[in-house]
């Protein structure tokens, strides 16, 4: 009887579990702002308001859980004060500097 290798399980990269920090939130923040990307963008607050809790953003924001989700989810378009709204609950804010 031969044994075989088991094949090593892969764990999907979840940004969420690593932003347990404020300095690590805003320095996440800050790499995603500079790729100049709108949907990476609603993806890092999507991961930040996952780190710190959906449920409790969204009230934070006042917003309902189930639009916080569609309003970040991939592809989404929303109004730029839904952004701030959003940034506003995480506890981010966005610097504008010399390009």
């Amino acid at each position: 009887m031969t044994k075989t290798k088991a094949t090593p399980k892969l764990v999907v990269f979840d940004a969420a579990r690593y932003l347990n920090d404020d300095e690590a939130i805003a320095e996440y923040m800050t790499a995603i702002l500079e790729t100049n990307d709108p949907d990476l963008l609603l993806l890092a607050l999507s991961d930040v308001a996952r780190a710190k809790g959906m449920a409790q953003v969204a009230k934070d924001a006042g917003l309902g859980r189930e639009s916080l989700y569609k309003a970040l989810a991939p592809g989404a378009k929303p109004r730029f004060e839904t952004v701030l709204k959003v940034a506003r609950a995480l506890g981010v804010k966005f610097i504008a500097q010399p390009a």
